[in-house]
């Protein structure tokens, strides 16, 4: 315990001072949360085995479990508090739309793609596993978005159907990705179930934005009763938590096994919440302060647990920039596409694909799921190589995005700001 406070106050220390360096040449304070991880994870400063200094094995990591959880429990909180009437009755049908489409043209492209390399190299890669890593490639990266948002306080419509989409995004991405990966499942095994592949991810979305919209409603009832900042600060930390805790809960329904998306959960939570209590707004300024050492901890621990391994094997390097390229296509295409279709601002059409090419939680998750195809190892390793690419140069290209559409101040981007 001892070594894991010493290593997690090292860390909060450390960071801040990679951040005023990544300010001074231009990069996004996440970039620097991930690199200063990278350096405290087990390849780099923690193999050297000193007390507090660093992570020593991946399970030093792995106890430390509860706070990314914990953290993406906040940011779907956060983002769930963009979805305001007021805001949906003018841009509803277009994040909608814009979500569905550009998440469903990225896994079509990446399919593509990949079942190509598998005809032109047998033993690289196999059909199931092809298909699966095409509906991974759908989930984008919340928490990275948000945090570049928050930094360099963008707003705008870009901004605003931007975090929208994001949040959409999870929700499609996990039904292609159930849909898939139990395809996927019955092409190994010989079968496929509906149950697997269409009733539960369908069921799954419905308890979770169920359990989120009553976890919202009982919110603000108990908000009612408590006046003082911090009470009401309190009370709201208690629900996040209490709802990232049972979004864990698993059951079975005769042949059926239920559970929630945390994400979806506490997205809706906050949703819900935005929408019914007058006082939301200046609730969640507080809580976002309250909660950031919290988010920095979340991109330290992401990028300690990036495997440098893998960049010494050649399968994974071309199986990775093969997915990376045909990710990144879908993701500007599909967004241009249905931008496009919907009537955006031509502004929003050219540069929200940019914006969705970071990729990290969520996509880790899946891959972790995929483990159990007969090659899942090679899809994990595949997602970890991406994570990395993405997770090092996504917040920068999101930033130069929102620059680039007028939604960052020019002050913002100034090595002194901040």
């Amino acid at each position: 315990m001892q070594n894991v406070l010493l290593c997690v106050s090292l860390a909060l220390i450390g960071v801040l001072f990679m951040s005023r360096l990544a300010r001074l040449v231009g990069l996004p304070a996440v970039t620097a949360y991930l690199v200063t991880g990278l350096l405290l994870g087990p390849y780099c400063l923690g193999r050297l085995g000193l007390a507090g200094i660093g992570f020593h094995t991946m399970a030093d990591v792995g106890a430390m479990g509860i706070i990314p959880d914990a953290a993406l429990g906040f940011i779907a909180f956060t983002i769930g508090n963009e979805f305001r009437l007021a805001d949906l009755k003018h841009m509803g049908r277009q994040a909608v739309t814009v979500g569905i489409l550009q998440a469903v043209v990225t896994t079509v492209v990446v399919d593509a793609a990949l079942v190509g390399l598998h005809f032109a190299f047998p033993g690289a890669i196999s059909i199931p596993s092809a298909i699966t890593l095409g509906a991974i490639a759908a989930a984008t990266a919340p928490a990275a978005t948000l945090m570049v948002v928050r930094q360099y306080r963008a707003d705008g419509p870009l901004t605003r159907l931007l975090l929208m989409v994001v949040a959409i995004d999870d929700a499609v991405g996990l039904v292609l990705f159930s849909a898939s990966f139990g395809v996927a499942g019955a092409l190994e095994q010989g079968g496929v179930s509906f149950v697997t592949v269409v009733l539960e991810p369908v069921l799954e979305i419905v308890l979770s934005l169920l359990l989120g919209a009553g976890a919202g409603f009982v919110l603000d009832w108990s908000e009612r009763y408590f006046h003082s900042r911090g009470n009401r600060i309190s009370v709201s930390v208690a629900f996040v938590l209490l709802t990232v805790g049972l979004s864990m809960v698993e059951f079975r329904l005769g042949p059926v096994q239920c559970g929630f998306s945390l994400l979806l959960v506490c997205m809706m939570t906050g949703t819900v919440f935005c929408n019914i209590c007058e006082t939301s707004g200046a609730l969640m300024e507080r809580l976002d302060r309250w909660t950031t050492p919290l988010s920095i901890l979340f991109f330290i621990l992401s990028g300690a647990e990036l495997d440098l391994q893998i960049l010494g094997n050649p399968m994974v390097l071309l199986i990775g920039g093969v997915y990376i390229a045909a990710r990144s296509a879908g993701k500007f295409f599909g967004a241009y596409s249905s931008c496009a279709l919907t009537h955006c601002d031509p502004k929003i059409q050219k540069h929200l694909g940019i914006t969705l090419l970071p990729q990290a939680g969520v996509a880790l998750g899946m891959a972790l799921t995929a483990a159990q195809l007969s090659d899942g190892a090679m899809v994990r390793n595949v997602v970890l190589f991406s994570v990395l690419i993405y997770e090092l140069v996504g917040p920068t290209l999101t930033k130069n995005a929102l620059f680039a559409a007028g939604e960052i101040h020019p002050d913002e981007m100034s090595p002194a700001a901040g």
